[in-house]
């Protein structure tokens, strides 16, 4: 298990060690994508995540989450789902229901009972009466249980989109 964890921290830390090192001119495009056919069935857990979020849904999208899951946000953290619940949960659902999001790209990777999912996408529309453009970054570390995957890992930036 330690092997395979220092496994995925290496890779994720290649992953956004690149990112961090320069800003892209422009942002992934869906030709980026590179999801392991073993982490198609973690995928579908994010997609559900996400889709419960949209719906509106709160205790579908924490039956989604490990109890003890670790939510990095807006440079805040909140270290269980109680917590993340009591905190971000119903402003994350209001903003993913109200805002659509597209996504740009997707990869990921398994190995044994772990896997990441590292997504971006462009999110464009209209909350509380401002314009929203933004580029996101997601990147999702989950833990497959006996109910299946379980996200114990959420890390979202973001940042203005440029002008077109």
């Amino acid at each position: 298990m330690k092997h395979l964890l220092s496994t995925l921290g290496a890779g994720l830390l290649l992953i956004t060690g690149t990112a961090l090192a320069h800003e892209p001119a422009k942002p992934a495009t869906a030709s980026s994508n590179s999801l392991a056919p073993a982490a198609k069935s973690a995928a579908l857990a994010v997609d559900g995540f996400h889709a419960a979020l949209a719906a509106g849904d709160t205790e579908k999208a924490l039956a989604l989450l490990a109890p003890d899951v670790l939510v990095f946000e807006e440079g805040g953290a909140e270290r269980s789902r109680a917590e993340y619940a009591s905190h971000h949960l119903a402003a994350d659902a209001a903003f993913t229901r109200a805002v659509p999001s597209t996504p740009l790209s997707r990869s990921g990777l398994a190995q044994g009972d772990l896997a990441y999912i590292v997504s971006e996408s462009r999110t464009t529309g209209v909350y509380g009466g401002k314009p929203v453009d933004r580029l996101s970054a997601e990147t999702m570390v989950l833990r497959h249980e006996p109910a299946g995957w379980k996200i114990v890992h959420i890390h979202w930036s973001s940042r203005a989109a440029k002008p077109k």
